[in-house]
């Protein structure tokens, strides 16, 4: 199987190196790294820098896509965007479509969401409404063969959910204990609807500045 991580300038790192790293460790899987130009492409703080070296034009049939967030993901959905073209074009043959945080704008841009249930960052629900999608809070959510995940680092459950889906539980769990996937989060504030309003304000404050 080929996956393809779909890479843009302004990514958030771990929307891409959370499923990076679930779906690069099972056998026989093929990632393959493409932006619309090759080169590099850097994270949202501009310290991470990844090496490109296939331009997504140059990938006629992918199997799985996985298409990562970022504060500047608004940027890339426009109607023109190369990437929002592309991805409405290989969808048409994909076994997965898949997006992480607020990369499910960039579907919801190549109108692959229009009905669907789905999910991004919590702060992105009415843009993804904007798309015709049913915003859930959901960790992942497949509807179809589209699987979306909420922000950030639900991109690793996305990457699991996927590898049991097509290898079984057993792979998927295998992977999990590899990477020592064991959640037990020191607090617990990881959705609006668990954090204090104090803290919802803030970081909404924060985010959206």
């Amino acid at each position: 199987m080929q996956v393809v991580f779909t890479l843009y300038p302004g990514i958030t790192a771990l929307d891409f190196v959370g499923p990076y790293q679930v779906l690069s460790n099972v056998p026989g899987v093929e990632v393959v790294l493409a932006a619309v130009e090759p080169g590099t492409v850097s994270d949202d703080n501009d310290l991470l820098h990844l090496r490109v070296d296939t331009a997504i034009a140059d990938l006629s049939a992918p199997d799985m896509i996985v298409v990562p967030g970022g504060p500047v993901a608004n940027v890339h959905r426009a109607a023109e965007s190369p990437l929002v073209d592309w991805l409405a074009s290989r969808h048409e043959t994909t076994t997965w479509t898949t997006s992480v945080c607020t990369g499910a704008l960039l579907l919801g841009a190549a109108g692959l969401l229009d009905g669907l249930r789905a999910t991004t960052h919590w702060l992105s629900y009415d843009e993804l409404a904007s798309f015709g999608a049913s915003p859930t809070e959901q960790r992942v959510v497949i509807d179809g063969r589209i699987a979306t995940a909420a922000g950030v680092s639900a991109g690793i459950d996305l990457g699991l959910t996927i590898v049991g889906r097509e290898w079984g539980d057993d792979m998927a769990r295998a992977i999990q204990l590899g990477i020592e996937y064991d959640p037990q989060p020191p607090y617990d504030a990881g959705s609006p609807s668990k954090a204090p309003a104090p803290i919802v304000e803030l970081v909404t404050g924060l985010l959206r500045a």
